[in-house]
This record gives structure tokens, C-alpha cells and sequence, in this order.
């Protein structure tokens, strides 16, 4: 079983960075992509960005291209998350997604979430 932990959550003023780490262990061949997902109270779960586990490709929601950068470590098995420019709008707890061979990142592995708070 894949197991994820995320770090690096806070509380930043707005305009200023943060970098989100995710450590991956249990990885097995099943694992095709790394994502970060985003929930605010009250919304639903939104995709933030994904990588290719074992290539370069990257995907940025559009409300956060510029501003947040998705990069990974395959050596380490960390997957991590720059966020710069961030606006209050951004607050919300964001996780750590698994994406395995012929699922959706819904039918992967998912870690417990840190928080962000970007303040006015």
C-alpha cells in the first residue's frame, strides 16, 4: 500500500510562498502519476497539478499556472509543491494523490492533508 505524507502547510501572508513536500513510500509499478489536489471548506476537491512519475510531463490547473510548480524526486520519492504569488483564495487543505495504472486518481493513494492559509 502506498503511503503518502504531506508537509510544509501554514499560514503565509498574501503574495507570499510556500513549498508543500509529499514523501512516498510502498510505491510499487502500479503508480503512473503524482498529484496534488485542494479542498476549501465548503467546495469540492479541485485538481491542483500532476507529473508523470517516471517522465517529465507536468499539468497545472488553470488557476495556478505561474504561480504553483509541480516537481519530484524519483530518487527520494518526495513529490513537491512551489507555490508562489499565493491569494487567500488559495487557502485550503491540500493533498498528496497516488495515480495507479488504469484508474483516475480517485482510486489511488491519498494522504491526510496540510493545511494552507493565506492571509489578506
Amino acid at each position: 500500500q502506498v503511503q503518502l505524507v504531506e508537509s510544509g502547510g501554514g499560514l503565509v501572508a498574501a503574495g507570499g510562498s510556500l513549498r508543500l513536500s509529499c514523501a512516498i513510500s510502498g510505491l510499487t509499478l502500479r503508480t503512473t502519476a503524482m498529484g496534488w489536489f485542494r479542498q476549501a471548506p465548503g467546495k469540492e476537491r479541485e485538481f491542483v497539478a500532476a507529473v508523470v512519475w517516471t517522465g517529465r510531463i507536468t499539468s497545472h490547473a488553470d488557476s495556478v499556472k505561474g504561480r504553483f510548480t509541480i516537481s519530484k524526486n524519483n530518487a527520494n520519492n518526495m513529490v513537491y509543491l512551489q507555490m508562489n504569488s499565493l491569494k487567500p483564495e488559495d487557502s485550503a487543505v491540500y493533498y498528496c494523490v497516488e495515480r495507479r495504472a488504469g484508474s483516475d486518481f480517485a482510486g489511488g493513494s491519498w494522504g491526510q492533508g496540510t493545511e494552507v492559509t493565506v492571509s489578506t
